[in-house]
Parts: C-alpha cells; structure tokens; sequence
C-alpha cells in the first residue's frame, strides 16, 4: 500500500485536456436527449449510470435498466424498497422488510445506492439505510450495473443502482395525483396505511420545472396466521411509519446545446413507536411478534437531504460536457437499550444508562465527465473526468450527547480515462483505468467510559492511492445472437465504527487503521439472444478480494482482518412476448461463495445469509386484455439452501404477488395483492444471518395485504 501524500491521479488530467483541444476534432460527437429519458422512443436507451453513457444491450457488463412502467407494477403491490429491488434484479438478496438493507447484498456484495449519480450509500460507517432516501414516485427508472465497478468511486463492490428521478414533460402545466390505501386482509384497523402524492411539471420557454411531494402512512403489518409481525426496535421499521418526500428540478436551456440544471430532494421516514417486539421461540419455530406499547427513547429514522447542480454542454470543442456538483446529508438513528457498552457510572448506576445511537453523513462532491465519440473515422469514442469528494462521518449516543464513532474525514480524489474502439462492424473493445487517492482525517478523542473508563486515542492520518482498471468485449456474432465479457474492479473501504471499542491508552489512529481499499474483481462472460419475440441474456460471473473486510480486537487493539472471499453465480434474464397483449419474463439467479477463515490462503467456509442470497427463480406474466384492462402476476421462488452452521439452514418459500389496472373515463384504478396465497413463512435473513439467530430476530414475512390505488393525470 502506497503512503503518497499526493494524488498520482494527476497524470490522467492531460488525456481530460487534450480531448478538449479543437486540433483534436477528428467527429463531432451527437446527443440525443429523447435516448437518455424516454423509454417510449425508437433511439437507443442510453444508461447514465455508465459514465460512458453506453447503450443498454451492447456492454460488456450486464446491465438491467427497469422502466418506470415496472417500477409502477411494483409499487401497486408495495412499497417495501428490497422486496421492488429482488423482484426485479437478479442477484439481489431478498428483503428483510425492515428499515435497513443489512444483508440485502447484490451478488454476493454491497451495491452503491445513487440519485441520478450522487452517491446515497456511507461505506466508511455504513448504517445500511442507504436505499431509502428518495420515494419510488419521484424515480422514472433504476439503471443497475452488475459487479464490481469503480465508474463512480467507493461502494459498488457488487454493483451500481442509479435511481433516476423523473423529469419534466412536454407542455405549460401539467399535473399528477395520487392516492392509495393498503391493509392486511382481516381489514384491521391498525394495519391499514395509506399514500398521497402530487406533482406538477411543465415547460415553459427554455425553463423546465417540476415539484413533487409525496405522504406515507404505514399500518402494522401481519403474517399469514394473522399476527402482528415482530418490531425491529435497533435496526427500525417500515411498519407503524410515516415518511414523506419534497422533489423539486429545474432546468434552463441556454442555448440549443447548453443546459444549467438544480435538484433538491427531502426524504423523511420514522417510526411511530406504538408497538414493542414480543420474543418468539426459533427452535420451536414460533416467530416474534408485537403487542401495544410505549417505545422507550426516540423511535428510529431516516432523514436525507439531497441537493444536485448540474450543467451540460452538448457541444463543447467537439465533446459532450457534463459537470455536477452535489450535497447529500444523511442523518440515520438506530433503536436504543441498555447495553454495557453504553455505560458510564458517572451519568447513571451500570446496567441503567439507556442510550441509543445515531449516525450521521454529509458528502460535498463535484464530478466532471467529457465524452467524445467520432474518433478514428468513427470507431473510437473516448470517456474522461475527474471525481472529487469529501465524506465527513460520526456516530452519536443521541440521549446522552456522547461521540461514539469519532467525526472522521474523507477526502478522495479520482481521475478515470474509458474508451470503446470497434475492431470491426461486429466487434467492440471496452477499456478503462480509474486512479484512486484517499485520505482518512482523524482528530484526537476519548472512547466512552465502557472502554475501560475511556481512554485518549492519538489522531491520524491515514492514505492510501489505488489504480483500478476494466477490460471486455462485446462481440455481434449475427443479427439476434452477441457474445459478451468483462473484467472489473471496485473497492470498499474497511467501516471504521471499530475505532468506538479501543481499550487501552496510548493507541493512535495511523496504527489502528491500515486504509487498504478492499479490492474486488469482477469477471464476466454471457450472450445476449434476441429473436421476435423471445430475448435472452445469460451470464456467468466471479467475483474476488484477495483481502476482504473484518475487523477485530486484538489484545485492546483494532486490527483488520482481511480474508479472503470468491464469489462465483450464474444470473438469467429472459422475456417472450407471447403475443401482443401477453407477456412473460421469467429469471432465474445462483450465487455461491466460501471465505478463509483461518488465513491460511485457501477459502474454507461457506459465506452465510448475511452476505449471499437464496437461489431464486421468479416468472412474471403480464397481459393487456383491452384497451382498459390489464394485469401482472409473478412467481418467486426461494431455493432450500444449507451452511456450514447447521442452525441457518434456510427452508425455501414461494411467494405470489398479482396486481390490476383498469383506465377509468377519468383517471387510473390499480389493486394489487401481496402473498396472494397468504404464505406464512420465516423470511431469508432471519433463518440465514447469524446476528438474527436469537427469540428476538426471528421475523415472519408479510401475509396477504390488499393495495387499491387511484391516480389521474390533467
């Protein structure tokens, strides 16, 4: 590992001026702003979330990119943020349906949550809220990268979900409501909730502009027998919530290639705290349940403020200019208890003091992207730019006001070059390199009084410089059938909530922290088959960190473990149009993976249900009867699987979810229904994760529930 005090990313910055120099304009580079947000038109769909802004289908990486009719289809059965995910990206972990993505893992791994390419996810001290920061209404589509990718810096070791938000259309005014209302089906009063939504967007002159607000109140929910499913006091809860969400863009054209653009999103979720957990008794597979009651402290919460300031220039000395500068504040508060490591005998007796804790983000970040294509009598097109950020994190003991994670400082720095050359008519290079710089910023602090009275930790400034590259191929072997690999690599940093727990005096931070970027490769091969009306896309995936992230006390001191994990699956993606009105897509995805435990080089045990999910096989038919009437129906399937801990072994289920939509003379009906056969079962992570191997933890999944929604556009 490198101690550099300066960024090497530097020697890419002549490839960013040169690119800009009118001597070099060999093409001009054409935009097509219709292709970038219309999933309606003939142009090609071209995914921002690469920063090459590729078109979907010729990568060489698997990309899903979900329609804002799919999300729509989703969200008239729930609400519930991983269960939309699972059921629409392979690989995606099956939802705790908790307010945390903890073991939500995509292949096997983090994904990196954005908002129209701003980062939401806080590796450095990672809550796993990170997915719930923007309602789905306010999202026109979700564009995922599978595997590892460093295209946008820390985080996407399994992948990238860009959540897109939507845009203002054509027209002076033009105007949205929404209402839904969603219950267990006992109709209780309790577990019925509720939405409100309303936007307007317009475009007048060279101004767009769009403002939208949404309004949730969520009911307890209930298992297919009938109980009210077990409160997640620490982690939190969708359940017994409400949240909201303000979105605002607008965008003014200075000219036909010039745009200046702002965003600002409000996202609130909190628990209500009217209901308890009442343990239930996992070896005897009875699940935990709620009852009434008063939650002691502040109910857990997401709140994220997320600001973007874009420009863009379509025709910059030849190139395609995109330069964004972002702020995003994340404040995540946790359930509380009366734990020994929150004690301190000086503010109350031990064993008494309760105490809950809160972390907090905010990024400040710039990114800035040329593209060029036309090169090369038109075979090469060249991706340049440079990334800047800076994280500033903590944790906090919010009911005594005590520092429990130190306030550390992140500053990073990157400069990436990616180019796309086609050999020939039917074969395409892609190829990249990204230069990494970091610095972690530690100030002197005291632990809490549970550390061994407290005791001084001498600050630091650890760093770390780190080169990443990618490398595939896409190759057009005929008009329906294309051949594709990749190789790639992504990084994480090690989560530094360990610094919390130091016990003995005299330790300071560049000592405890070695920030070593956990380095994952990403290798891939697949084929794309496309005939009328049958499209296919197989791949085949390994994904690799010789040191992976794990840290521990050793003898009073925190040390990383690194060991090493492989990964390796299998995803499929098909769709047959049936006929014009029907339609079928079926998935199916496999993920294996096995770590070394006792650092003798060779992985040796089985990755459990915290980091990879359940085989899973989904099929969805959709139908338009007429002009009015339409309807979805999906199938998931969740494979028996087995670990090395005879005590998480998973017991598979089979969920079936069913939605409708008729076009009333006035506006939308929708109805859907969740768990249509009101399946009673123990969802994956609290069979599978080892932190939810207790009375306290082993959570039923939602039983059938009933969701009517109305909406009109005027």
């Amino acid at each position: 590992m490198s101690q550099s005090k300066h960024p090497r990313a530097a020697w890419l910055l002549p490839a960013v001026l040169c690119s800009t120099l009118p001597s070099m304009a060999f093409g001009q580079s054409a935009t097509d702003d219709t292709a970038a947000t219309s999933e309606e038109s003939t142009s090609p769909l071209v995914v921002t979330a690469t920063r090459s802004r590729s078109e979907a289908g010729q990568t060489p990486q698997k990309i899903t990119v979900i329609s804002r009719e799919q999300i729509e289809q989703q969200l008239a059965i729930t609400s519930d943020r991983g269960q939309i995910l699972n059921a629409l990206i392979p690989g995606y972990s099956p939802s705790r349906q908790k307010l945390t993505n903890s073991g939500e893992t995509f292949r096997g791994r983090s994904p990196l949550f954005m908002v129209d390419g701003i980062p939401q996810s806080n590796p450095l001290r990672d809550g796993a809220r990170d997915s719930y920061t923007i309602d789905l209404a306010m999202v026109e589509r979700i564009e995922v990268i599978h595997g590892a990718s460093a295209e946008h810096g820390l985080g996407a070791t399994g992948g990238i979900i860009n959540f897109v938000t939507i845009d203002a259309e054509p027209g002076e005014v033009n105007q949205h409501v929404s209402a839904s209302i969603s219950s267990g089906d006992d109709f209780e009063s309790e577990g019925i909730g509720h939405k409100l939504g309303y936007h307007i967007n317009g475009q007048r002159g060279n101004l767009d502009y769009l403002a939208a607000v949404t309004r949730q109140e969520h009911g307890v929910f209930f298992d297919g027998e009938g109980r009210r499913i077990g409160v997640d006091g620490t982690q939190g809860e969708i359940q017994d919530s409400s949240s909201y969400d303000i979105f605002t863009k607008l965008g003014y054209w200075l000219d036909d290639n010039q745009n200046i653009g702002f965003s600002f999103n409000r996202f609130e979720l909190k628990g209500d705290g009217d209901y308890v957990a009442v343990p239930g008794d996992r070896d005897a597979s009875i699940p935990t349940t709620s009852r009434r009651g008063t939650v002691e402290g502040d109910p857990p919460y997401n709140e994220s403020t997320t600001v973007g300031l874009t420009y863009s220039h379509a025709d910059w000395f030849g190139n395609e200019l995109d330069a964004k500068l972002y702020h995003q504040s994340f404040r995540g508060q946790f359930g509380g208890g009366t734990y020994s490591s929150f004690q301190d005998p000086s503010i109350a007796p031990d064993g008494t003091l309760f105490d809950q804790s809160r972390s907090e983000s905010d990024k400040y970040g710039a990114k800035l992207t040329l593209n060029r294509d036309g090169l090369l009598d038109d075979r090469l097109a060249l991706t340049t730019g440079l990334d800047l950020q800076q994280d500033e994190t903590q944790q906090l003991l919010s009911q005594t006001d005590r520092e429990w994670v130190p306030p550390t400082q992140f500053r990073n720095a990157a400069a990436f070059l990616q180019g796309e050359f086609s050999l020939t008519d039917a074969l395409s290079v892609h190829s990249g390199v990204r230069q990494e710089y970091a610095e972690l910023d530690v100030d002197t602090y005291r632990t809490i009084a549970s550390n061994n009275g407290g005791v001084t930790v001498e600050g630091g400034k650890p760093s770390f410089d780190e080169t990443l590259y990618n490398l595939g191929a896409v190759y057009q072997a005929n008009d329906w059938a294309q051949v594709f690999a990749n190789y790639s690599e992504g990084f994480g940093m090690p989560d530094v909530r360990n610094l919390r727990d130091i016990d003995e005096p005299g330790q300071d931070v560049d000592t405890l922290l070695e920030l070593q970027p956990i380095v994952t490769e990403n290798r891939e091969i697949g084929t794309r088959l496309n005939w009328e009306r049958l499209s296919v896309e197989l791949s085949y995936f390994e994904s690799d960190a010789d040191y992976g992230q794990r840290m521990v006390t050793k003898g009073g001191t925190i040390a990383a473990s690194r060991e090493k994990t492989e990964i390796s699956g299998v995803e499929l993606s098909s769709e047959i149009r049936v006929t014009d009105q029907h339609r079928v897509d079926l998935s199916y995805s496999h993920v294996e993976g096995k770590t070394d435990t006792d650092d003798d080089g060779r992985v040796d045990t089985k990755l459990d249900g915290m980091n990879i999910p359940p085989d899973t096989l989904r099929v969805g038919w959709g139908a338009t009867w007429n002009e009015h009437l339409s309807s979805h129906l999906q199938v998931s399937h969740y494979f028996d699987r087995s670990f090395d801990d005879p005590e998480l072994e998973f017991d598979g289920y089979t969920l079936l979810d069913a939605s409708l939509g008729y076009r009333l003379p006035v506006g939308e009906l929708s109805f859907g229904i969740e768990n249509l056969t009101d399946e009673q079962y123990i969802t994956y992570y609290s069979q599978t994760a080892p932190w939810a191997n207790n009375d306290n933890s082993h959570f039923a999944g939602r039983g059938r529930t009933f969701t009517l929604g109305y909406q009109l556009d005027f």
